[in-house]
């Protein structure tokens, strides 16, 4: 690798948030308040709404891989620009669909776009240009990231009353031709060369895949995979059927960005200053603790703060702990090809979980029986991550 590839670049990782911060929250977050919206246009119902959701989120996770792969070959300027342009094709052509073919058609295009553009890749990027400082250019990364619901949930909830959630889509695909794609193309020149084969004394991928670490860090990322894709695009109508007002309804999903960049930067300036290993293994039940809380009943301002903070806690320092556990408890030398071989299932995860939780909506029981769902795989997943620990290769 090159000399400059080993340069920490604050610019750099601080205009890929920014990148970050628009795709998350133009795409990812913006799907909750288009889920009403559409349904009554097309005459779609919860499930059928839902299911888009889905299908982007399989999309995404199953070019996991091959997206790595090109990035690792050197081609991440392609890749991030080229998904940022699709991005912005794939928000235009919803703006104009007329159908649930074409609804299910534009999000799988772009789930396909996501897989080029969101925390993967550009960890995958930073790990890359940085090898002895990923793991901060990570927690940087994600301070602004974490601010995607907070700026783009009332931003579009303001966009789709003022202008309907047709030209509400236009505005974010201008946004992301002037601001995503040139960031894309600019910043990422001068890539570092492909990676070179691994010396005989590491061990394989094949090997490795079938440890115990990395099983237990399977269950761990596509039981917290699973929660976190199941939640926003529901988040808006569940809190809506707990009783709360509606300025509530869109100030508590859009507070759960600010409260992750808390627990970003609880971890930025502190980490140093705590057992890391012991943080891992307490950070991942603060969500099971936050399900617990929405399931007792939002009904009260104050129940539904809590499940905020909790929740918005344990998201915010669970997508460091994700990004960095396979570096941590299996193998340094193979890490891409590692969280490559999780793309399928995680994709899996993702893709089903929303369809999941629509599904076990009903009118008489609302979300209960999806939360006590996610409440039970959310512990699991936690004593996965302890599983991890106690079997470590390093």
């Amino acid at each position: 690798m090159t000399a400059a590839a080993h340069a920490y670049d604050r610019r750099l990782v601080g205009w890929l948030s920014l990148a970050q911060l628009i795709t998350w929250g133009s795409v990812f977050y913006t799907f909750a308040l288009l889920l009403e919206p559409v349904e009554r246009d097309l005459g779609l119902t919860r499930a059928q709404t839902s299911l888009a959701f889905s299908l982007a989120l399989l999309a995404e996770g199953a070019l996991a891989f091959f997206v790595g792969r090109w990035i690792d070959r050197g081609h991440e300027r392609a890749v991030m620009t080229g998904g940022s342009v699709v991005i912005a094709l794939g928000l235009a052509a919803h703006s104009q669909v007329t159908s649930a073919a074409g609804f299910y058609a534009v999000w799988l295009v772009l789930g396909c776009a996501l897989s080029a553009t969101l925390y993967s890749p550009v960890f995958a990027v930073v790990t890359r240009r940085f090898p002895t400082a990923f793991r901060r250019a990570i927690i940087t990364l994600t301070f602004l990231g974490g601010l995607a619901s907070t700026v783009f949930i009332p931003l579009s909830a303001w966009l789709i009353s003022q202008l309907g959630w047709r030209h509400a889509l236009l505005v974010l695909a201008a946004i992301h031709v002037l601001v995503c794609v040139p960031l894309h193309a600019v910043l990422l020149r001068g890539a570092p060369p492909g990676v070179a084969r691994s010396g005989e004394h590491v061990a394989s991928p094949a090997v490795l895949v079938r440890s115990a670490p990395f099983l237990f860090i399977g269950v761990f990322v596509v039981g917290f995979m699973g929660i976190t894709a199941a939640l926003p695009p529901h988040m808006i109508s569940l809190l809506r059927e707990s009783g709360l007002g509606e300025a509530w309804v869109i100030a508590i999903p859009a507070s759960i960005g600010a409260i992750q960049v808390v627990g970003r930067l609880i971890l930025f300036f502190f980490e140093h200053h705590f057992d890391l290993h012991l943080a891992n293994r307490l950070i991942p039940w603060l969500i099971p603790l936050g399900l617990a809380v929405l399931l007792a009943g939002a009904a009260h301002p104050a129940v539904a703060i809590v499940f905020v903070v909790l929740y918005g806690l344990g998201n915010g320092m669970m997508t460091i702990v994700k990004g960095t556990a396979i570096a941590q408890y299996v193998n340094r030398e193979h890490v891409a090809s590692l969280n490559g071989a999780l793309g399928l299932p995680s994709a899996i995860a993702r893709g089903l979980a929303p369809l999941a939780l629509g599904l076990l909506w009903s009118p008489e029981a609302g979300y209960r029986w999806g939360l006590v769902v996610m409440l039970v795989a959310g512990v699991l997943a936690a004593l996965a991550l302890w599983g991890a620990q106690r079997r470590s290769l390093l």
